[in-house]
């Protein structure tokens, strides 16, 4: 059900987060250690969105397909610097397309998103909560997937003016409470601010030295990997690391 990483701090190159770590989010694309029940390898699409100058926009690269058989990503990586990433590995779920506007990060301005896991009993299960939005959102939707639809919900909530932290947290108590069983892990950046939910998968932080990591599964043996409790939101950047219990766990 994907793997997923944020990361705040000096500027490094893409590839010391994607690819060069043991535990890589290209080696969790085809050897991920901790699935808990949702697939078994993330192969089915990858993406990464990074900063080029801070308080700008977000720039994105992602496609469907295998991470580690993209070169152009390799070299990418490789000579792109910042100081903030989203980026992601993708397991679709049954019925779901893989093309490449389904694939994470998605993104709006400066923000980027992800999401780990599924929509238990997808569509019918948040047909309601769909209709909270307007028609001509649902009818742009990136891709008629799951993690499309929460963006759509979350990225509602920051126009109205939520924090992020409430954003997500909300987005996960409304989601969970409709379909009871789905997978929420959101992450979420405006490359200031890093947040990330935990609903069944796992999410691991690291913090310390000016920066800050969320990810799906420890990188490395770094032994300041601390694991977040399930049920939770992190709210994190370079000088803090804040955990709090969603409300509905």
């Amino acid at each position: 059900m994907c793997r997923h990483l944020g990361y705040l701090g000096p500027a490094v190159s893409v590839a010391a987060l994607v690819h060069d770590p043991p535990n890589s989010l290209v080696r969790q694309s085809y050897a991920p250690g901790d699935m808990r029940g949702g697939g078994t390898v993330n192969v089915d699409g990858y993406g990464v969105g990074w900063y080029p100058a801070p308080g700008g926009p977000a720039l994105r690269y992602r496609r469907a397909g295998t991470i580690w058989s993209d070169e152009n990503l390799l070299a990418l990586s490789r000579v792109t610097l910042s100081g903030a990433v989203l980026a992601a590995v993708r397991s679709a779920t049954v019925g779901m397309p893989v093309v490449d506007t389904a694939c994470a990060p998605f993104t709006d301005g400066q923000w980027l998103f992800s999401h780990n896991g599924r929509i238990a009993d997808w569509p019918e299960s948040v047909v309601d909560i769909a209709k909270t939005l307007p028609v001509s959102t649902l009818l742009t939707l990136e891709a008629p997937t799951d993690a499309a639809l929460l963006w759509a919900l979350v990225r509602s909530r920051l126009a109205a003016g939520a924090a992020p932290t409430a954003a997500l947290a909300d987005v996960v108590s409304e989601v969970s409470a409709a379909a009871p069983g789905s997978r929420l892990n959101l992450l979420l950046t405006n490359g200031t601010v890093l947040v990330g939910t935990t609903w069944t998968h796992a999410l691991w932080v690291r913090f310390g030295d000016g920066a800050v990591t969320l990810a799906s599964e420890p990188l490395d043996d770094d032994p300041r990997w601390r694991e977040v409790p399930d049920g939770h939101v992190v709210t994190a950047d370079v000088s803090a690391v804040d955990v709090q219990r969603i409300g509905r766990r």
